[in-house]
């Protein structure tokens, strides 16, 4: 093992969904620890943003990225843009995602696939289009952002919770199939962090804040920078043996009665 198993200096991650929130705090942690960073968003100019201070802050080179992931060609095209500026992809971080609040009666099904398509396919695809490239440099680490909603149910966010479910199966099987590539594939299960998503949450949900600092442990909601602990690790060496698994960030929510 290399004297810092968490030392990420020479290799590559893509992260999607990391121009803000808990994309943007493990895309920190990535760059701290020396990864190369493809940050990927819809909004160029904030992606454009986020991958300059990065660059400054940590000193290593960012590539920022404009797409859709919900489209097989524009994940293809991540792919081969960080391919092409770099010469490899280690590290793979599927973050991007959106929700949509309707109890299920009210789902559309043009809004049920949307969901469906950036925060579950999107993942599945990006995965696949990165998948050579990790097994071509002997190994790599996937790493898929789920929710404390691929453990619970949601009567306000059905096609969300369903979205964050099947990413837990989808890792567990990406587990079993590249683990004889030694590609390493986890799911981070975030609890309630402090993020635009979630500020919007509490302007539609009465009592939403006060519900769920009742129940977090550690009395306060996460920061986007308490993800990159978990971020280093499960992208790094020091992680190597742990694959197939979803690990929960979230204050003690989930243990709680």
């Amino acid at each position: 093992m290399a004297a810092n198993p968490f030392d990420l200096a020479g290799k590559v991650a893509i992260v999607t969904g990391g121009n803000g929130g808990i994309g943007l705090g493990m895309a920190r942690g990535l760059a701290r620890a020396g990864a190369r960073l493809a940050l990927v968003g819809r909004n160029p100019e904030k992606t454009a943003a986020a991958a300059s201070t990065l660059a400054e802050q940590a000193g290593v080179d960012v590539l920022p990225i404009t797409a859709d992931v919900a489209r097989e060609d524009e994940c293809g095209r991540i792919a081969g843009e960080a391919l092409g500026r770099f010469g490899r992809i280690d590290i793979l971080f599927n973050n991007a995602g959106i929700n949509i609040r309707k109890p299920p009666h009210e789902v559309s099904l043009d809004e049920w696939r949307e969901v469906m398509d950036v925060n579950l396919t999107s993942a599945f695809l990006l995965s696949k289009a990165a998948y050579p490239s990790m097994k071509a440099v002997g190994g790599g680490k996937i790493v898929n952002i789920g929710s404390m909603t691929s453990i619970f149910g949601s009567g306000f966010a059905p096609a969300y919770a369903t979205s964050k479910g099947g990413i837990v199966q989808l890792t567990k099987s990406q587990a079993l199939a590249w683990a004889a590539d030694n590609i390493q594939c986890n799911a981070i299960l975030p609890g309630w962090f402090d993020t635009e998503l979630t500020q919007k949450a509490r302007t539609e949900i009465t009592g939403l804040h006060e519900r769920v600092l009742s129940r977090i442990p550690a009395g306060r909601w996460a920061s986007p920078d308490d993800m990159a602990g978990t971020a280093v690790w499960l992208a790094s060496p020091a992680s190597d043996y742990v694959t197939g698994v979803a690990i929960a960030v979230d204050g003690g929510y989930a243990a709680m009665l």
